[in-house]
């Protein structure tokens, strides 16, 4: 006897043995068959979903969880447009804390304000605290004078304004978060997730680096797991930094490892360990992306995360240790690093199925895009990035940079393949608008960026199931609705290839399943 029968339904399995369905049988969180093979069995329960679209669960490859949950419970400035409307919600916060404690403040982005807050405006309204602002891309952060009095002398800022690893000094001041505090705001951000259709996420860089909480946060995540509190299928990237140099055995050939030797693919189909994350430059909202030229009406090119020989060493350890690389590169120049340095690795020890993904490709010039279809590299991009400030990145881009930045065609037509994820909470979550962008190229004011780099509605949605499973290791699990696979599904209020694409974005998503089991209807 089934679990489940959803019928009457309009299902879209992104396989391509059997793309359309009408019935699917569900049996111990497993698809066991579609149509005449499960139409006449007995079933517990019975859906009829009265002609609704189904799709696989969307896979968001690229997410922050911890980030987004705890960004949800604190102070925000967005969207004050005055330094002084800005000033009075510091204040205000602050005013809440008492003396001499740390005070977060989120939704901090400069461009609003036209100029970067200074470390002399917060001293005005900290009134004795240490503020910490940072800045919505998660690449910099604003500080009072409180806190550059504990940083050591050599940290650069520019008037309390700090980027990159300047940045990571000031989080380290106060690092670690409770494995209670991070389990909270995971949860939080999970069942926001579930409500947009996403059954799976990669976690991008935990335990250190830029964004990391705590030297334990995987421990966040397995409490949840052991507590039936885990929404969703998490695949948790393990920051680059927090690799270290190992005795291991001289035939293993393993420069650096996490201890006992952990690697990509521990773990089970609700908790696992993915790819390794490395970041080798910032972002364009922060104007850190590493380019080859100058920002348009800049002198400065943006920066590397560190010296270019480091960063090439550490991709390399990462690949001879058996990792599946995740490597950050926004700008062209730090793609240049990520792809040579990704050809060494392969020429020292050939890994024909590393599955090696660049994590943003913002700017992929022309001439890089064979190499990358050579490599047989992902370009694990977020479509609603330019949805939502490709007014802003069209600018400092130019004219001739501007086609070239998060790719669609250009990167198929490359045979790179094309994965779709968003870099919540830094944007729009939603992977229903991200796939109306990939479709449409128009930003929020209607402007068309690259419209030459627009796919088709199948190919936006093969980025966000079949490709999203196939950079994170699930292909043999999930990605599409066969038999054998996890019953993990969105049903739809319309089918986006029926709608006018400018609607796509504002399609109902009208239940999410996880294991067979409708979201919200206990554990799985």
């Amino acid at each position: 006897m089934l679990c489940t029968r959803l019928t009457n339904a309009h299902i879209l399995t992104m396989d391509p043995d059997h793309p359309v369905a009408h019935d699917l049988g569900i049996w111990r969180g497993r698809i066991v068959g579609l149509d005449g093979a499960v139409a006449s069995l007995p079933a517990r329960e019975v859906v009829d979903l009265q002609g609704a679209t189904v799709l696989p669960g969307f896979i968001d490859s690229h997410v922050h969880l911890a980030w987004t949950g705890l960004k949800a419970n604190t102070p925000s400035i967005a969207p004050c447009e005055r330094v002084e409307d800005v000033l009075a919600v510091i204040e205000d916060a602050a005013a809440r804390k008492a003396p001499g404690s740390w005070v977060d403040i989120a939704g901090y982005d400069q461009r609003a304000l036209g100029r970067h807050l200074t470390a002399a405006e917060l001293d005005r309204v900290a009134h004795g605290r240490k503020l910490f602002v940072m800045h919505d891309s998660g690449h910099a952060c604003v500080v009072d004078s409180a806190v550059l009095e504990l940083l050591p002398a050599d940290v650069p800022h520019q008037d309390g304004f700090l980027v990159e690893s300047a940045m990571a000094a000031v989080r380290r001041l106060r690092l670690p978060y409770s494995q209670e505090e991070l389990a909270d705001a995971i949860e939080l951000a999970g069942r926001a997730c579930l409500a947009e259709g996403i059954t799976a996420v990669a976690e991008a860089g935990i335990g250190g680096g830029l964004l990391g909480h705590s030297p334990v946060e995987l421990g966040a995540y397995q409490l949840l797991r052991d507590q039936g509190r885990l929404p969703l299928r998490v695949q948790l990237m393990a920051a680059g930094d927090t690799l270290r140099p190992r005795d291991a055995h001289r035939d293993d050939g393993i420069p650096r490892a996490l201890d006992l030797g952990l690697r990509t693919g521990f773990g089970d189909d609700w908790l696992s360990l993915g790819a390794l994350k490395i970041y080798t430059d910032g972002g364009m909202m922060a104007r850190t992306a590493a380019l080859t030229a100058p920002y348009e009406g800049m002198t400065h090119t943006g920066q590397l995360q560190d010296d270019p020989e480091r960063l090439t060493q550490l991709i390399v350890d990462g690949h001879l240790a058996g990792w599946q690389l995740a490597v950050h590169a926004i700008g062209d120049r730090a793609a240049d690093l990520a792809i040579e340095a990704l050809e060494r690795a392969q020429e020292l020890r050939p890994r024909p199925d590393a599955r090696h993904r660049i994590e943003h490709a913002g700017l992929i010039r022309p001439d890089q895009l064979p190499r990358l279809g050579r490599l047989g590299a992902s370009a694990v991009v977020q479509p609603n990035f330019l949805r939502s400030f490709g007014d802003d990145y069209a600018e400092v881009m130019g004219e001739t940079r501007a086609p070239w930045m998060y790719r669609g065609r250009g990167f198929l037509d490359h045979g790179v393949t094309l994965v779709g994820s968003s870099d919540r909470p830094v944007t729009d979550g939603s992977p229903l608008r991200a796939v109306q962008f990939m479709v449409e190229r128009a930003s929020l004011s209607g402007r068309r960026i690259g419209p030459g780099e627009a796919v088709t509605v199948d190919e936006a949605l093969h980025a966000y199931t079949t490709a999203g499973a196939y950079a994170c290791r699930w292909d043999d699990t999930a990605g599409s609705l066969s038999p054998g696979k996890r019953a993990d599904l969105v049903v739809l209020g319309d089918d986006p290839h029926r709608v006018d694409p400018a609607r796509i974005g504002d399609i109902e998503i009208v239940a999410t399943y996880v294991d067979g089991r409708r979201a919200g209807e206990g554990k799985p």
